[in-house]
């Protein structure tokens, strides 16, 4: 269950810094978050899919890598991304 191509562009042009970027690590955080909120979403009809809680926990894993390097490279981009993600309380 990927994301769809028109909520995919959305959250793409929402986190850009510029018009070619698609690759940058806000861009990336972005699109993982909204993959892990999907899937938590489909752990509560489906408890028992392991195969996709295991495909959750990298994706879980890789986000925190890049927030991770974010925060190293530049800790103002670092709080405005979790503060517009809503990640940390």
């Amino acid at each position: 269950m990927p994301l769809n191509h028109e909520s995919k562009e959305k959250i793409i042009t929402d986190y850009q810094a510029g018009a070619a970027d698609t690759g940058s690590p806000e861009v990336q955080v972005a699109l993982l978050s909204a993959r892990i909120t999907q899937l938590s979403d489909h752990f509560k009809d489906h408890p028992h899919d392991h195969h996709s809680r295991q495909g959750l926990l990298k994706m879980v894993g890789k986000r925190r890598k890049l927030l991770d390097y974010l925060k190293r490279r530049d800790n103002e981009r670092y709080l405005t991304l979790i503060s517009r993600l809503g990640l940390r309380k």
